[in-house]
């Protein structure tokens, strides 16, 4: 496994590869890996000749100071995670200064609206925060193909417009939610529950497995509306928000329309701990 902290080396390093025209993958993450970016690994090895790994909690994109400090930061359990993985795997773990070379502030991005929806709203700047760093580290390893994971589907669709909007020659592919065994969504932040409070969060899942049935024959209102008196009564639990939306436009769904398809999306918090999932409506 070949370690880079820095993105000249980095770039040295990628160059006779890209000259030779050799199909990059490429995994963004923030570290405290697990069996969802594993998947998101072997995905881009069966696609690519080579893989590159970044592993960086990017501050820029983190609108509570106290859930940046908290990020878990496990990297030398990472590298023996990608390691285990595939020994021809290459790392970039770079500093903030590495990154932002002295300069750590969001530029501005246009995503046609998708940036106001959901996360949007309830967190400030984060996606120019993700714009900012996905764009740098695409001009760093000018990849062939970039891998996310559908928990976090409207960054998957900011990326895909972040992408097509500034031309940047990326395919960028969205795969599935990895779940644990209690159907929890795969997170960094659930490493900093306890064992209790992860055994609980499986009341997520299910509960957005049933307003997906529901939606079968309720309005978006109507769904809505269950599911927040089903967090009413979890005491553990405080429901940020759920909203049925346009898998595209990422806009609330107010009337169902059969040409479109439709996905829950739902932010919960369990003792100051946030945690996403979605859903597809199909």
């Amino acid at each position: 496994m070949s370690l880079f902290v820095k993105q000249n080396e980095l770039k040295t390093f990628l160059t006779p590869y890209l000259s030779q025209k050799k199909k990059i993958g490429f995994v963004p993450t923030m570290g405290a890996l697990h069996q969802g970016h594993l998947s998101l690994m072997e995905q881009s090895l069966s696609d690519n000749e080579i893989t590159v790994v970044s592993i960086f909690v990017n501050p820029t994109q983190f609108n509570n100071k106290e859930d940046l400090e908290k990020y878990p930061r496990t990297l030398e359990a990472d590298l023996k995670k990608v390691e285990s993985l595939n020994k021809n795997i290459i790392v970039y773990a770079p500093s903030v200064e590495d990154i932002y070379e002295g300069k750590t502030e969001s530029g501005h991005f246009d995503y046609d609206g998708l940036e106001f929806q959901m996360e949007g709203k309830h967190r400030p700047g984060h996606f120019d925060g993700v714009g900012t760093i996905v764009k740098k580290l695409f001009e760093i390893v000018q990849p062939a193909n970039a891998y996310f994971g559908e928990k976090d589907f409207q960054q998957l669709q900011i990326v895909k417009k972040l992408v097509e909007k500034y031309k940047i020659p990326v395919n960028v592919i969205g795969c599935d939610i990895y779940r644990e065994e209690s159907g929890l969504a795969m997170s960094s932040r659930n490493e900093r529950l306890t064992a209790e409070e992860r055994k609980e969060a499986s009341v997520i899942y299910k509960i957005i497995k049933e307003a997906k049935q529901l939606f079968g024959t309720k309005s978006a209102k109507e769904v809505t509306d269950w599911v927040t008196k089903q967090f009413a009564k979890q005491k553990m639990f405080e429901l940020e928000y759920f909203e049925i939306a346009d898998e595209q436009t990422l806009l609330t769904c107010k009337r169902k329309s059969n040409n479109k398809n439709y996905r829950g999306f739902i932010a919960v918090f369990v003792n100051n701990i946030r945690l996403i999932d979605n859903i597809s409506l199909k």
